[in-house]
């Protein structure tokens, strides 16, 4: 199993030891670097900036968000740094959800999978290059239509007309999606002991697939992964505690949380209810300590070197292709160290 890093989401500011952590992911073996973007930092500019002193690792978006530009907007974005880095970009998307869609880009939230069909679409286009690139929508219709636009071809040619696009996907029928018009899927809260279902919603958009595009063989599983070493197994997924509650019961409004929904079929349903209830209320404390020990070692892992090696081989049997490691980005030669 490959292994990569995140670089997590910006709080105040960078987050300590970014910057040297993707200095050092070609030293320490890694296959890729992914950075995030919500409603604060971005995931391109760190990227680019950070990545500009490696050689070898991959660099990801995980994720973009669609909301965030256009498809052509994103399209432009992918084959500069795909050219700046030598071809080592991984385009990974996402739809969000409503709270940021709707409240910080002021955009409808309505229909995402049919959204980001035809977002997908139109970069793919973009980056073949075969023609001016038009689209009938109805989210993005190119050109506009009653205007003066006109179909238009980008005027930069690619390096890589088949740039891998990976799509972050936690429920059903958009993991079943990824697999039908992407080339990866980015999982967060993936547990091992869902993996059957994982693999027969997969196995669902591989029979759509089109042959124009890679062999499913080829099809990348890069699950975010968080990751605490320490003493042992409850000090370490103490730390990892306040990063669940805050997806659990922060990241989406009351009613639409996609990251509760996903931790919520793995039968945490009074867990979260607290956790969601604490977390709302303003008790952020009481609800990391919500955050059962079970619920942290089903989607990360967390313990001594030894608890660590131990947790991983239950991924290693999975759909998982790479390990993308959540970590402070201080603890990573320490956490890769004894994953290997």
């Amino acid at each position: 199993m490959r292994l990569g890093f995140h670089t997590g989401y910006w709080s105040a500011g960078p987050p300590p030891g970014a910057a040297e952590a993707v200095a050092g992911a070609d030293e320490l073996g890694l296959d890729s670097v992914w950075t995030a973007e919500a409603y604060g930092s971005d995931a391109l500019t760190p990227l680019a900036w950070w990545g500009a002193r490696t050689s070898r690792v991959r660099l990801g978006t995980g994720i973009a968000q669609m909301s965030a530009r256009t498809p052509t907007a994103t399209a432009m974005a992918a084959l500069t740094l795909d050219h700046l880095s030598g071809g080592r970009f991984v385009l990974g998307l996402g739809a969000s959800g409503p709270q940021v869609v709707e409240g910080w880009y002021g955009q409808p939230y309505a229909r995402p999978l049919a959204r980001t069909r035809e977002y997908v679409a139109i970069v793919r286009d973009v980056l073949r290059r075969e023609g001016p690139v038009t689209a009938p929508g109805p989210a993005y219709p190119l050109p506009l239509p009653g205007g003066e636009g006109k179909a238009l071809r980008s005027t930069v040619h690619p390096l890589r007309a088949d740039l891998p696009i990976h799509l972050a996907a936690q429920g059903p029928r958009n993991t079943a999606l990824a697999a039908e018009i992407a080339d990866g899927w980015l999982p967060a809260f993936f547990s091992p002991r869902l993996d059957d279902v994982a693999r027969a919603h997969l196995e669902e958009g591989f029979a759509r697939r089109s042959p124009s595009l890679r062999p499913r063989e080829e099809f990348e599983v890069s699950a975010s992964v968080p990751v605490a070493i320490g003493a042992d197994v409850e000090s370490a997924a103490a730390l990892l505690k306040p990063h669940i509650a805050l997806y659990v019961g922060g990241m989406g409004s009351g009613r639409t949380n996609f990251h509760r929904e996903a931790v919520l079929r793995l039968g945490y349903d009074d867990a979260c209810a607290e956790v969601t209830e604490r977390y709302l209320a303003g008790d952020k404390e009481g609800a990391a300590a919500a955050v059962p020990t079970e619920l942290v070692l089903d989607v990360a892992l967390a313990g001594s070197p030894a608890d660590l090696r131990a947790q991983l081989a239950a991924w290693e049997a999975t759909c998982v292709t790479t390990l993308v490691v959540q970590t402070d980005p201080r603890a990573l030669p320490a956490i890769v160290a004894a994953l290997r």
